[in-house]
């Protein structure tokens, strides 16, 4: 079959791969429909995640049909049209029962990748590197999906494939970072970055009752996707002198309740801070650049709460000060996407919120390294590349 390959820094290639098959009795395998790029993956395209290795398939946000059944999978049945978050849960162990899929204790088989860095291992992810499981990925025409009956969710036959598809990562993603603010009415939320994950924070905020939702970003095409399509307001901050200090004159002086990065260690900025953040990063003194979520932590109001859904590996000049002196409430995860997919499904079905504008250029397969490109330097007014294997 054909399918997206790393083989390096900034190397993608389309290329015939052995096609998936059961490897245990609760596993399926998935004719992928539809599959996307995602902001993290960019980390190891860039990079600045190590553990992957030449010729590994690489995409974790996907949905697609059932091709065959293991003969110990119940709810799942060949021809099944399915959704699937991309952290592997295994359903049994007590993260899982207790909602915190992306902690699975089982389905990582490389936990000493992690361990030594991280004091544990998290749960696997699709196409992500060794360390976080070495799964194959969904940018492929078949993907195996492990512990079939807790990972796949049947989408509703009303709903399209492209409403289905960011049901996999890039909507629980935002929606568990605007669960994690506790949102309250008149509350104003604060979001930094405009891409998929970002927007779909914005959208969810709102659908849980923010009185008022500040998107911020440098882009014009997707300020206006967070204007148009999540009824945000949007800071420029590129055009500003201070993102916080705009954020103060916003909240009559106080600070938003809640803000929430949607960016991670590739953030983009300006001045002093951004140029130190750059130098570190490009000399491998350190993986990130921390910008967007230093103004976060300035910016929230005292007492607020700091939801960070960006992906970090090792930063220095973290204002941990500012954080307990403030006395903010800081929550983080990546997404436990088994505990939101069947609520966003409802959503969509009721007309409350469709996440299928993101799917801004659809391509097949074979363009995917192209599709990348357009992804990464945001040409085009690219969101989000889909693919159709």
């Amino acid at each position: 079959m054909r399918a997206l390959c790393w083989h390096g820094v900034n190397d993608l290639r389309v290329n015939d791969v052995p096609e998936p098959e059961l490897v245990n009795p609760r596993d399926v395998v998935l004719r992928v429909r539809l599959t996307t790029a995602c902001g993290s993956d960019l980390h190891f395209i860039d990079g600045y995640l190590p553990t992957m290795r030449e010729g590994d398939v690489i995409g974790h946000e996907f949905m697609g049909e059932v091709a065959a059944v293991g003969r110990k999978v119940d709810d799942v049945e060949e021809g099944d049209r399915v959704v699937v978050p991309s952290f592997v849960g295994c359903g049994n162990c007590g993260y899982c029962r207790g909602d915190l899929w992306s902690l699975c204790d089982n389905t990582n088989p490389n936990p000493e990748l992690q361990e030594p860095v991280l004091g544990d291992a998290t749960a696997g992810i699709y196409g992500y590197t060794h360390a976080f499981g070495g799964y194959a990925g969904s940018h492929a025409e078949y993907v195996r999906v492990p512990h079939a009956d807790v990972n796949c969710f049947h989408v509703p036959d009303e709903l399209s494939d492209e409403q289905a598809l960011f049901a996999s990562d890039a909507w629980p993603t935002g929606y568990m970072g605007a669960d994690f603010c506790d949102i309250r009415p008149g509350d104003t939320v604060a979001v930094w970055g405009c891409g998929g994950v970002g927007l779909m924070a914005q959208g969810s905020a709102a659908l849980m009752g923010a009185e008022r939702v500040v998107g911020i970003d440098r882009f014009p095409e997707r300020l206006r996707m967070a204007r148009e399509e999540a009824g945000s307001e949007t800071i420029d901050y590129t055009e500003v002198d201070s993102v916080v200090d705009t954020l103060k004159r916003m909240t009559g002086g106080r600070g938003p309740d809640a803000c929430i990065d949607a960016v991670g260690m590739e953030a983009h900025g300006t001045g002093l801070a951004h140029a130190y953040d750059r130098a570190k990063q490009t000399l491998r003194l350190h993986t990130d650049r921390g910008e967007a979520l230093r103004q976060a932590i300035v910016a929230c109001r005292k007492g607020g709460t700091l939801s960070i859904l960006g992906v970090y590996g090792l930063m220095d000049k973290f204002p941990l000060g500012i954080v307990m002196n403030k006395g903010l409430t800081v929550r983080t995860a990546q997404q436990h996407g088994q505990a939101y997919v069947p609520r966003l499904l409802e959503h969509v079905a009721e007309g409350e919120m469709d996440p299928s504008y993101l799917a801004t250029h659809e391509l097949p397969l074979e363009d995917a390294v192209r599709g990348y490109d357009l992804f990464k330097h945001k040409e085009d007014g690219c969101v989000r590349p889909v693919f159709a294997p």
